[in-house]
Formats: C-alpha cells, structure tokens, sequence
C-alpha cells in the first residue's frame, strides 16, 4: 500500500505542476483551456484517491479489492487525464476518444474501493 501512497503523492505533485502550467505557461483556446482545467481537476481528485487507497488499504476487509481500486484509479488518470491534457495542447479531437474508458475507470475504482471496506 506504501506503493499507491507514493504514486499518489507524485501523481499530486505532478497536477499541481501541470495545473499551473496550464493556467500560467500555456495560451489555450478558451474551449481547450477548460479542458485542460478539467483534466488537471480530476488528476489530483483521483491521486487523493491513491492516498486513500495508500493509508486504508492496509485496513480494509478486502485488501485485494483496495489494491484493483488503486490500479484503475492509475490507469483512469493516464486515460481520462492524458487523453484531455495532450487533446487541449494538440487538439487531436480523436483524443476525446479515450477519455471516457479513464471515466469508466475512475467509476469502477471507487466501486471496488466501496466494496472493499464492506463487511457482510
């Protein structure tokens, strides 16, 4: 669970970093600055996520569950993140494409996160 910790520890660091680049370094369209905004919202929603995972993990009834929720809330962040950071500066429309599967991620991680606390 340290791993996840950590992992989301930088993954909050790097969406500071990326978050003010983006609001300070980049001249974005205003629709593809919005984006970006949003892409950088949800990248650090979701690496406090990891440091849930990273501190609870340890502690819930279904340590297996906690360890899935913590992978998909990775591949959610590289996939609805990236998709929207790298659409917004290239303005690839077919990037859009991927966005929601790292949606669909983000979803199912906090289901098994939810399950992985309960006891029957």
């Amino acid at each position: 669970m340290r791993t996840f910790f950590t992992i989301g520890a930088f993954s909050a660091l790097l969406s500071v970093a990326l978050g003010a680049f983006g609001a300070h370094g980049l001249q974005l369209p205003e629709r593809y600055a919005d984006t970006y905004q949003t892409a950088a919202e949800y990248h650090m929603a979701h690496s406090l996520a990891l440091l849930i995972v990273g501190l609870a993990g340890d502690r819930v009834s279904k340590k297996r569950l906690a360890v899935w929720a913590g992978r998909l809330f990775i591949l959610g962040i590289v996939l609805f993140s990236g998709s929207l950071y790298v659409l917004s500066i290239t303005e690839i429309g077919v990037l859009g494409a991927i966005t929601p599967l790292g949606g669909a991620a983000f979803l199912a991680g906090w289901a098994l996160l939810g399950v992985s606390v309960y006891k029957p």
